[in-house]
């Protein structure tokens, strides 16, 4: 879900906890000194993540170099926050670019108050195929948490196969049984 395109200028006095709340996230993933986050101050955004917020390995291997290459080009603001700038083209553009990364790696959506235009944060599963024969899952999670958003593009499932779109696991059932 890469947003290659600049945040919404909506954000106004907002952008400063914006940069602070993405930067934090590239600086954990690059210096790994901590677990999946289990808390965030999630006031600036709309909706609301699944916790822990986790990443995906595979994905972030592949996005190592995006993310070493944003973080040099965003050090210049996280060392002077003063210029952290909603007319700043240029800084909404790499915020962007961030933000789709972040989203990739975690596999949710980031939506900041002030983005109404935008589906609300939360997990997402988007999937496209031309022949299902086995089983195809967008999200399966032991409890319902946050927003969850899954988007299935199938031409067709053979007899052996199965679509679910997401499935949900919790205590109220049996282990194994899905509601």
């Amino acid at each position: 879900m890469t947003d290659l395109g600049a945040l919404s200028t909506m954000l106004g006095a907002g952008l400063p906890a914006t940069f602070t709340f993405l930067y934090q996230r590239l600086d954990n993933l690059l210096n790994r000194r901590a677990a999946p986050e289990t808390e965030l101050d999630g006031h600036i955004l709309r909706g609301e993540l699944s916790l822990p917020l986790a990443a995906d390995e595979t994905e972030l291997t592949h996005r190592r170099s995006d993310l070493d290459r944003l973080r040099d080009l965003l050090h210049v603001y996280r060392q002077h926050p003063q210029t952290v700038d909603v007319a700043d083209a240029g800084l909404l553009r790499l915020l962007g670019e961030l933000r789709g990364v972040l989203e990739e790696i975690y596999g949710q959506r980031l939506t900041f108050v002030g983005e109404e235009d935008r589906e609300p944060s939360g997990s997402y599963a988007r999937q496209k195929s031309e022949t299902v024969r086995g089983k195809m899952t967008g999200i399966d999670a032991d409890t319902p948490n946050g927003h969850l958003t899954s988007i299935q593009d199938v031409t067709t499932v053979e007899e052996t196969g199965d679509v679910v779109g997401i499935r949900i696991r919790d205590g109220r059932n049996t282990p194994g049984s899905f509601r």
